[in-house]
């Protein structure tokens, strides 16, 4: 098991990983997969010393990534940033995202961070329950704000206060 920094030539196994969660309608408010060409400008503002995108690879294969995110886009939100997390259905369950956020953590003030927050909906038990082992706490709640197939859902924030924690 490797983490690493993301190159371009990873996008569209990233790409595939993030389309295999929108059928679920577990963790993603797109509708339909998107592409690769739609996605270049978000991976191209990705920077390793501020907002990385980190691939996991088990065996030579891409597993799922992480992503920093700038939060909110307004310099008085510079050390704060959204994380998000993402793993192939074929490695669910195996602690991939577990490691993921760990190093998320711990590598957080060498990226000039104090402050993870993530959205999550409220139906997305397991990931709930992982950023809650790791400390988050609910830092917000938004009923009824996305619709899926019919159903509307609620979104939780969950946010970290890296100066608080020990990793």
């Amino acid at each position: 098991m490797t983490i690493r920094h993301a190159t371009e030539t990873d996008l569209p196994a990233i790409v595939a990983i993030y389309n295999a969660a929108v059928p679920s309608r577990m963790a993603t408010a797109d509708l339909e997969p998107v592409s690769v060409e739609s996605r270049l400008v978000w991976f191209k503002g990705r920077s390793p010393s501020q907002r990385p995108l980190w691939v996991i690879e088990v065996d030579g294969v891409i597993a799922g990534w992480l992503s920093f995110q700038s939060f909110y886009g307004r310099p008085a939100y510079s050390k704060t940033a959204e994380i998000s997390i993402y793993i192939a259905p074929s490695f669910h369950r195996c602690g991939l995202g577990r490691q993921l956020l760990a190093q998320a953590i711990s590598e957080s003030p060498n990226l000039g961070l104090k402050s993870l927050v993530c959205f999550i909906f409220a139906h997305n038990q397991p990931s709930l329950k992982l950023f809650e082992t790791f400390g988050f706490q609910h830092w917000g709640h938004l009923p009824k704000i996305a619709e899926l197939d019919s159903i509307e859902r609620d979104l939780v924030i969950m946010g970290l206060q890296i100066s608080k924690t020990v990793v």
